[in-house]
């Protein structure tokens, strides 16, 4: 299966072969979903009838007519929140598109975190769940995560992250012109009694992090670069990115001041994996974010 997150919806297609109207077709049709449910999806648009969105219940249905059922539109009726889209939902995970400025879960304080946001949707959506937290990106990271919807996925995820996820990779505008188009850094990782980490040619005890890059766009100032995860350690890319002389954009941690778009310019923005249950591929795109792509006009 491909999702891409610009066409946001994956549908389930029927042919009709009598005529009824569309309500009656879809309660017919569409299994474990009560009415109310069904009407729901309807009045949120996650209805076409040949390719049309139909909100009207008694909208007359014709043989041969080809009715498309959103997959996401069905529970995406009560899912609002500036900081979190909904990319994707089944039974037993959730694969989320985050903003800027929210943690992936909760740290001391700090009550904005994606979990209690979806926790918060499961209990509006009267599913007895919770989010489970797979992996994290940082505060002001945005892109791609999954979330386990029970213990049993989350186990799974977290044992076999590294056979699941075949694919990883992010955007990133990073500091002054690019001298290579691709290459790969490697090094160990290991953070200081600050929670600074920092990297080392050398085994230091930390942990081995490699990543590899390929430059996209460049100007004198800037350049647009996709990094490729071959493993994901705590803020892998922000110091491999400083290593180079080449720091994220608007890293307040270890970057050198250069901050374009009053933001950490690092986005998650491909996330392809095997279902933990299902075995499926997934393949999951976002587009790259409108404003990194604005600086090199």
């Amino acid at each position: 299966m491909h999702y891409n997150s610009n066409n946001k919806d994956t549908y389930t297609y029927f042919t009709v072969n009598e005529e009824k109207p569309l309500l009656e077709f879809l309660l017919e049709n569409i299994k474990n979903e009560s009415r109310s449910k069904i009407k729901l999806t309807l009045k949120g648009q996650g209805i076409k009838v040949d390719n049309k969105v139909i909100t009207q219940f008694d909208y007359p249905l014709k043989p041969g007519m080809k009715v498309a059922v959103s997959k996401t539109k069905q529970n995406r009726y009560t899912f609002k929140s500036r900081y979190v889209k909904l990319v994707y939902e089944d039974r037993y995970l959730l694969v989320i598109e985050k903003n800027t400025g929210i943690l992936s879960m909760a740290a001391g304080h700090s009550s904005l975190n994606v979990k209690k946001v979806l926790d918060d949707y499961f209990h509006k959506s009267r599913q007895k769940c919770t989010a489970h937290v797979v992996h994290r990106l940082d505060r002001d990271t945005s892109g791609l995560m999954i979330y386990a919807k029970d213990i049993e996925t989350e186990q799974i995820l977290e044992h076999n992250w590294h056979d699941i996820v075949y694919d990883r990779r992010y955007i990133a505008v990073v500091s002054g012109e690019m001298e290579e188009d691709e290459g790969t850094v490697a090094n160990w990782l290991k953070d200081n009694k600050a929670y600074i980490t920092y990297s080392s040619p050398i085994d230091n005890g930390g942990k081995y992090a490699i990543t590899h890059f390929h430059t996209l766009k460049r100007t004198t100032e800037h350049s647009l670069v996709e990094f490729r995860l071959e493993t994901g350690r705590k803020n892998q890319i922000r110091v491999h990115t400083a290593d180079m002389g080449h720091p994220v954009c608007g890293d307040i941690k270890y970057g050198n001041g250069d901050d374009p778009l009053h933001r950490l310019c690092l986005h998650a923005y491909v996330l392809c994996f095997y279902h933990p249950i299902t075995k499926q591929r997934m393949e999951f795109e976002t587009v790259i974010p409108v404003n990194f792509r604005s600086l090199f006009k």
